[in-house]
């Protein structure tokens, strides 16, 4: 069950989570929040999600988290926990079918020096479209993300697998997804001219089961991102 259309302030708090189900506070376009979904999605669990208006959040929202973050998950005891790589490290481990993560010490410290890496990728993303917008030279930053994008690609070559978490698509390629989705609209994707493995990567994560039904089109990621830039997100849109 999803309540797809976003909750604001005013609107009723929904009911208490049902036993053997996990809730998911969300927000469609949110690449944090996707992250989760992924998660929750590749691994099978009964969920269901509510989306928030992050401009307008509700009263109940903030009691329950008070810093009023998405992804949030609550379990059927009321137990919250938030923060993107927290909920899937801990969903990994609370539904142990499945695991998305390494089995191996060495293997789970990859992991962490991979996402370590990649943690540098979002906020240059950001500051590059932003900077962009309101004129300023980015080009420093451009030179920046293209390197952290060629140690990404270098990895993957070293690995010599199809994904980065091995052959199979893993906890690693989740966690970096939403934001590969959206490099054509934020005009990055030229990025790749010199790094078919990253190409590959992005085209045999496209063709998931799991990664298809997480996220959006271009054209509507284009559209929700103007409403963004506009000041006035429509987190709604294509409902």
């Amino acid at each position: 069950m999803t309540a797809a259309k976003c909750l604001s302030n005013g609107s009723a708090a929904p009911g208490p989570v049902p036993a053997g189900s996990i809730r998911l506070y969300s927000m469609r376009f949110c690449p944090f929040a996707q992250r989760t979904r992924l998660v929750l999605n590749a691994k099978g669990i009964k969920h269901n999600i509510v989306n928030i208006n992050l401009k307008d959040k509700p009263d109940w929202f903030l009691e329950k988290i008070p810093v009023g973050q998405v992804p949030t998950l609550e379990t059927s005891a009321g137990e919250v926990i938030r923060e993107s790589t927290i909920t899937c490290e801990y969903l990994d481990e609370a539904y142990p079918r499945k695991k998305l993560l390494p089995d191996t010490p060495f293997g789970k410290a990859q992991h962490k020096m991979l996402m370590e890496n990649f943690s540098k990728i979002p906020p240059l993303t950001f500051k590059i479209v932003m900077g962009r917008q309101k004129g300023d030279d980015v080009s420093g930053l451009h030179s920046e993300i293209k390197d952290k994008f060629n140690n990404l690609k270098e990895d993957l070559v070293k690995k010599k697998s199809k994904f980065f978490s091995g052959n199979t698509v893993g906890m690693s390629d989740f966690m970096m997804w939403p934001w590969f989705e959206r490099l054509e609209v934020f005009g990055l994707s030229n990025y790749f001219d010199d790094a078919p493995e990253l190409k590959e990567w992005m085209k045999r994560m496209s063709e998931d089961p799991v990664v298809k039904v997480s996220g959006h089109s271009v054209d509507t990621y284009r559209a929700f991102f103007q409403t963004f830039k506009d000041g006035k997100p429509n987190y709604d849109y294509g409902l």
